[in-house]
């Protein structure tokens, strides 16, 4: 098979939102079987705000394997997802994986949502107002009949943005507030994806019933939500429960003590369908730390349609050589020098 480098263009052409979601909710439900396998995300930081990011997975039943690495710096990111054959260990595609993150963050969101908010659920409160936030709301759009979103970002102009965007985009009511307290009034699904470096959402905040999709943070320096809003859940649900319990400050302060990890479940569970809301006043929440598994789902899946569709550019493979080792013996000090 001739390998491709995937285009952003490509990715955006190729995939949408809603088929994203299923793509994901599959891949999980696959990891609920056993037929796909998660590598753990590891992280190492450099300067004031600089990080470099590896994850990965291994679709079995797609003989499909790969990784996804990117250097979040202050001036930007550049991520890439590398796709091997999974039973010759021949490169499959290089894709440009900045549409496909946001694919991605948003799918895994949809997935949550579809299975633990209310099933008439039409309002969200969005948090945070940067790149990844209406994937964010397109996600919630793909699998409830969203009607209205109230959106917060402690800086003005972000927020009118973001709720204009929303309603030329999605075609909904869309209001930008002032304050956290005055989006999650009453909502039935609130989404944060912020930097916040201290919590900015508690408990008492909160409607009965409402389902909380908690994105941003996802290193140990920042954090989003109240510890008290951990302990109201009836359902805590994350991507990773390996990565919350390295990484997410909020969940090993919370659990860490108490050794109650086993109060979260894996959202591979929940797509599965073995966990979901009991009551209707249950408050239920998701935990994003960010899965290989749903980067190389999504991946396979791009790459099945530009494979049929003749989409991307076809690289040469790698052509093996041999080192010249002599080169060493010849530069090696003689008896006598040493």
């Amino acid at each position: 098979m001739t390998a491709r480098w995937i285009r952003e263009a490509d990715v955006a052409a190729l995939l949408d939102m809603r088929a994203a979601i299923a793509v994901v909710e599959q891949a999980l439900a696959a990891e609920a079987a056993g037929a796909a396998h998660d590598m753990v995300k590891t992280h190492v930081k450099w300067g004031a705000a600089n990080t470099l990011h590896a994850l990965g997975a291994v679709l079995a039943d797609q003989a499909i394997a790969g990784t996804k690495t990117w250097a979040h710096t202050e001036s930007g990111a550049t991520p890439l997802l590398v796709l091997f054959d999974a039973s010759s260990g021949a490169l499959r595609a290089v894709i440009e994986a900045f549409a496909l993150g946001q694919l991605r963050t948003g799918a895994v969101s949809g997935v949550a949502t579809r299975h633990l908010a209310a099933a008439d659920a039409t309002e969200l409160a969005m948090v945070g107002a940067g790149r990844q936030a209406l994937a964010q709301i397109a996600a919630v759009c793909a699998v409830r009949r969203l009607r209205s979103v109230r959106v917060f970002s402690p800086t003005a102009a972000h927020r009118e943005a973001l709720a204009a965007r929303a309603r030329t985009v999605f075609g909904i009511t869309a209001t930008a507030v002032d304050s956290v307290a005055k989006a999650v009034a009453q909502a039935p699904v609130v989404t944060l994806v912020t930097r916040a470096r201290e919590p900015l959402l508690s408990a008492a905040l909160l409607a009965d019933g409402a389902h909380v999709n908690a994105i941003g943070a996802i290193t140990p320096d920042r954090a989003e939500l109240g510890d008290d809003v951990l302990g109201r859940c009836a359902v805590v649900a994350a991507d990773s429960i390996a990565a919350a319990q390295r990484l997410s400050r909020e969940f090993r302060d919370h659990y860490g003590e108490s050794g109650d990890w086993h109060r979260v479940v894996p959202l591979s569970r929940v797509a599965a369908g073995s966990v979901r809301r009991v009551s209707r006043s249950d408050v239920t929440l998701f935990k994003a730390m960010g899965i290989g598994l749903a980067d190389v789902a999504l991946g396979a899946a791009v790459l099945a349609r530009a494979e049929r569709t003749g989409r991307g550019v076809a690289l040469a493979p790698p052509q093996h050589v041999e080192i010249d080792w002599s080169a060493c013996a010849q530069s090696m000090p003689s008896e006598e020098s040493r």
